[in-house]
């Protein structure tokens, strides 16, 4: 695995950066007013500081067309991939400091055993300040650091995304990997929190560590 960046052309097949916002007082908002824990990862589906913004009505209606949204966080430190979720819809990151993203695409997961070789995955770097949209397609899960310091970061969705699970009759293969209100999650065998909350175990390979890719 190598670290990209959000600014090559490859990028563009999981997602776009988002421009033409000013996220100045949000982003102090997101550091300011938000947690970041030292040894773990904390994520709040919506945070009322930061949906009292101005931008928020902004990302509501421009980029998502009116849709009821949410805008909560996930901050901390990480540097295995452990996961990969999608929703039905994009979600958008805007991060306070350096972070790199982990991503994967939906069409890469066999529809066979409902697996995903790790090698499909692929780190891109993402520099503070900047916000990024995770298409519906792409494969992503909490973001991971990009030095020692952590990371605050932003999460805007449709809302209800990521709240209970609703109780479903199983229909198909696909089913199996529900694991939230609109939220698909394969997990590493490594991921034992996960595993334990019911998680389906769907990547196979090396448990990416992003520590190999700091001074590379």
């Amino acid at each position: 695995m190598k670290l990209e960046s959000i600014k090559d052309m490859g990028f563009r097949e999981y997602g776009q950066v988002v421009e033409g916002y000013d996220f100045s007082g949000f982003l102090r908002a997101l550091k300011e007013k938000t947690p970041r824990p030292a040894d773990s990862v904390v994520y709040v589906p919506s945070e009322p500081v930061l949906e009292a913004l101005p931008v928020f009505q902004d990302i509501k209606n421009n980029y998502y067309g009116g849709m009821p949204i949410q805008i909560g966080y996930c901050n901390g430190h990480n540097t295995k991939l452990n996961g990969l979720e999608y929703h039905r819809d994009s979600e958008i990151n805007i991060t306070v400091g350096d972070v790199i993203l982990l991503l994967a695409k939906q069409s890469d997961i066999s529809v066979v055993d409902w697996s995903i070789p790790s090698s499909k995955v692929r780190a891109f770097f993402v520099p503070a300040g900047t916000a990024v949209e995770l298409y519906a397609t792409t494969l992503h899960y909490a973001p991971a650091s990009a030095d020692e310091t952590g990371f605050q970061v932003s999460v805007a969705l449709p809302r209800g995304t990521n709240e209970a699970k609703p109780d479903i009759k199983i229909k198909n293969g696909e089913d199996k990997l529900l694991f939230g209100a609109n939220k698909w999650l394969l997990v590493h065998s490594e991921a034992r929190a996960e595993i334990n909350g019911g998680a389906h175990i769907g990547i196979t390979g090396e448990n990416h560590d992003v520590r190999k890719l700091w001074k590379s």
